[in-house]
């Protein structure tokens, strides 16, 4: 019988519970995944400068979005989209 309407989920998959993946690749990188460990070494402050900036440089990708492009008045630029032709088609 299904759930009534308004009614909010139970069980489930908690919010923030590792998959088997993830459980995997911990165990296969010795309980750290290698994003963690940048983070780490860019949070020490006993590394070296700049050792630590390599790591913030590594690990910003994975961090933080990347801004959108502008044209030359502020205004975001639509993604570019290609086009390939139908070289199957009879249509000329």
């Amino acid at each position: 019988m299904p759930r009534p309407k308004g009614l909010p989920k139970t069980g489930g998959k908690r919010k923030g519970s590792k998959n088997k993946h993830t459980i995997a690749l911990e165990k296969a990188a010795g309980g750290t995944l290698p994003l963690d460990y940048m983070l780490k070494v860019m949070r020490n402050s006993k590394a070296k400068a700049e050792l630590r900036a390599e790591m913030a440089k590594a690990a910003a990708p994975y961090v933080h979005a990347r801004r959108a492009a502008e044209d030359g008045g502020g205004n975001t630029a639509p993604p570019m989209f290609y086009v390939t032709p139908n070289l199957e088609s009879d249509d000329e």
